[in-house]
């Protein structure tokens, strides 16, 4: 591949379908599809299927700049929600659904062979899993590199997941989490913080022996939280929720970026890679979920406990020659603390139902939030 595609971008979110009545999750996935893809003049695989018939998953084209990739997820949002309505449903960007449960009919697995595969391995933890999440790609065309990339981000997954949290409620509930979705996900298996890989060799033959030993049946069903993707010549970021609005889905892309780039600047300087220990990025892993941008995070490298907004700023301070080259800056550090002042997807569901301690309130705030002529 050419190096035009190094670094380019690309999002996928997952979104809820629920009813405008009774804002429940409904399995209308297939009722706006063909409204979704007649809008889409038949652009193959942007509007998709997701695990449960109640959602639906948008994918981005392979974008160069940040201004490109809001008008693609802008678009993307805008088709599925015109296209919900054609249905009887609406999108909602939340990495949980407030009020609906599981068992409920908006809980059904997507009829697929696949899906229908995991829920009879994964039994519970499948029937529960109505979540949705954003994946951000960045073009990495030489394998070897994604892997030395990919060693090197670690440390700083769990300040981008408490800028993107946005699944506060649960079964009606508040949790007591900012990223809900984080704690139901993080039980599976496949799921969590990789070790550091010594080579591409050495990554593929561990997907090699999960794929013999039957631990998974594809490798895509490896889903850490950071990967080289299956299916493109990307490396693949999975750890936060979907975002509320396009602009927190631009922001998060846009410091995903700029950490890439400045991370493989320094693997190709063969710089050292960090090796925090595990058992501290699964505990400031755990409190971005719990506490989002309201708390303090661990900074690994130190090993100290500092406020997730001063971890952002150390973030954006350690990419910030990647931004000021891409002529971002401005733009990801605006956006970032733009999140950081208003608060982040769970700060403002939170307000939604504080209002008028309605848990349908917050349902239509999200739907609101996920519309780009809307938020």
């Amino acid at each position: 591949m050419a190096d035009q595609d190094q670094f380019t971008i690309g999002v996928e979110e997952e979104f809820l379908l629920v009813d405008a009545e009774s804002r429940r999750l409904r399995p209308w996935v297939e009722e706006l599809l063909p409204h979704a893809q007649r809008a889409l003049g038949g652009e193959d695989g942007q509007v998709e299927r997701e695990f449960k018939l109640s959602q639906v998953e948008t994918g981005t084209a392979v974008c160069r700049t940040l201004d490109e990739l809001s008008k693609e997820i802008s678009r993307l949002r805008a088709t599925v929600g015109v296209a919900a309505e054609q249905a009887g449903a609406r999108v909602a960007a939340a990495g949980t659904h407030p009020f609906s449960h599981w068992r409920e009919e908006g809980g059904q697995v997507t009829p697929k062979e696949s899906y229908l595969g995991l829920e009879r391995d994964y039994q519970r933890l499948a029937r529960e899993k109505i979540i949705c999440g954003c994946y951000v790609h960045v073009g990495i065309p030489d394998p070897e590199a994604a892997i030395q990339v990919m060693n090197r981000v670690r440390p700083w997954l769990p300040a981008i997941l408490a800028l993107s949290v946005n699944s506060p409620f649960w079964l009606g509930e508040d949790t007591g989490y900012a990223s809900y979705r984080t704690e139901i996900w993080r039980r599976w298996p496949t799921a969590g913080t990789p070790e550091p890989f010594s080579s591409r060799r050495e990554y593929d033959q561990l997907v090699d022996v999960l794929l013999a030993t039957g631990s998974i049946d594809d490798p895509a069903r490896v889903h850490w939280d950071v990967r080289p993707s299956p299916r493109f010549p990307t490396l693949e970021f999975r750890v936060t929720d979907v975002c509320l609005t396009v602009d927190d889905a631009v922001a998060v892309a846009g410091l995903v970026r700029g950490l890439v780039q400045t991370c493989h600047g320094e693997a190709a300087r063969g710089g050292p890679v960090p090796y925090p220990r595990v058992e501290l990025l699964r505990m400031t892993t755990w409190r971005a979920a719990r506490y989002g941008l309201e708390g303090d995070l661990v900074d690994v490298a130190r090993q100290r406990s500092v406020p997730a907004a001063e971890m952002l700023d150390t973030l954006l301070g350690f990419i910030r020659p990647a931004l000021e080259e891409n002529d971002e800056w401005e733009v990801v550090s605006g956006l970032v603390h733009q999140v950081v002042q208003r608060g982040t997807g769970a700060a403002r569901q939170r307000r939604a139902f504080e209002r008028a301690r309605r848990i349908e309130d917050v349902v239509d705030f999200v739907i609101a939030s996920t519309s780009p002529a809307r938020a």
